[in-house]
């Protein structure tokens, strides 16, 4: 990706910028000359990009933050951060869909001319397990507690289209070296506890976090609409991308895989996520001219962990 829109002076307003992903987002946008704001629970005029207040719960965003030319909304509460309550399953539906229908709301209201709604989604679209046959953008809807929260979360994004262009992108397994997926495989390979995790042959459709930024900024810059995948080319097995991450910071793997059952009783209904799994295409963004800084798993880890 060029520097093409060094010059540029759009604003873009990121929901969940102080997140992993919103904050190389943010960098990355800035980089290229956007004005970037962000929506905060709480307001931070002094900060590196300038925070405004919204409160989902009460139905409130200050209305300084959506004199914007484009929103990314990247909020919604951590799927794997918790375990599944009745009361978490609830947070992550509401985080994102009430969360969208507020700023449709709010832009709406406002008569606020975006030029485009770039929402976050997830690949657990496709269901919980879909083995080793390829999802793409075309596959239809899956079972389970995710894909029903996606299909929400979408719709919410798809009233935007009927003020501006709208993207959804369906985000894989992110991959950073501050967080996230990798920290929690890379933590028990450190200590010599690291395995596969049940069988180890299901896939996991992971992207490094600089390209799912960069895939972000891409469709904003196209202007493309409709969904997208946000994985690498090449997703591997849970086993591989345990291997890949003990070479990469020199430890061996000796334990046998944790079984299946141990993980149903740490985790409960949300032991799905690490014991199932999706082997899903980029292939659309791709054929749209977007190109991979981190194609392979084995460079993505050593990057991240170096």
């Amino acid at each position: 990706m060029t520097a093409q829109n060094k010059n540029n002076n759009s604003k873009v307003l990121i929901t969940g910028g102080s997140g992993l992903v919103g904050k190389a987002l943010s960098d990355l946008l800035a980089e290229r000359g956007y004005i970037v704001s962000h929506l905060s629970r709480k307001a931070k005029a002094q900060a590196k990009y300038p925070s405004f207040e919204w409160n989902i719960e009460k139905g409130y965003i200050d209305k300084e933050a959506l004199q914007v030319d484009h929103i990314i909304h990247l909020a919604g509460a951590g799927v794997a951060d918790q375990r599944w309550t009745p009361s978490r399953k609830q947070l992550i539906r509401t985080s994102r869909v009430d969360s969208a229908n507020l700023l449709y709301k709010y832009v709406t209201d406002l008569k606020i001319p975006l030029n485009s709604f770039i929402s976050a989604s997830a690949i657990g679209y496709y269901g919980e397990d879909t083995g080793t046959e390829w999802c793409d953008e075309s596959t239809e809807m899956g079972q389970g507690f995710l894909a029903d929260v996606v299909e929400e979360w979408e719709s919410a994004a798809d009233q935007f289209s009927s003020i501006c262009s709208v993207t959804k992108v369906r985000i894989g397994v992110v991959l950073d070296g501050e967080g996230g997926a990798l920290s929690k495989i890379v933590q028990p390979i450190r200590l010599g506890l690291g395995a596969p995790l049940g069988t180890g042959r299901q896939y996991m459709s992971w992207i490094h976090t600089y390209d799912l930024a960069r895939i972000f900024v891409f469709v904003l810059e196209k202007q493309l609409q409709g969904v997208f995948n946000a994985v690498a080319p090449g997703p591997v097995t849970n086993r591989a991308i345990t291997k890949a991450s003990a070479a990469a910071i020199g430890k061996p793997l000796w334990l046998p895989n944790v079984p299946s059952f141990v993980l149903n009783l740490a985790l409960g209904e949300m032991a799905g996520i690490v014991l199932n799994g999706n082997r899903v295409s980029s292939q659309r963004i791709q054929d749209a001219g977007f190109q991979f800084e981190y194609g392979s798993v084995q460079q993505a880890v050593e990057n991240l962990l170096s």
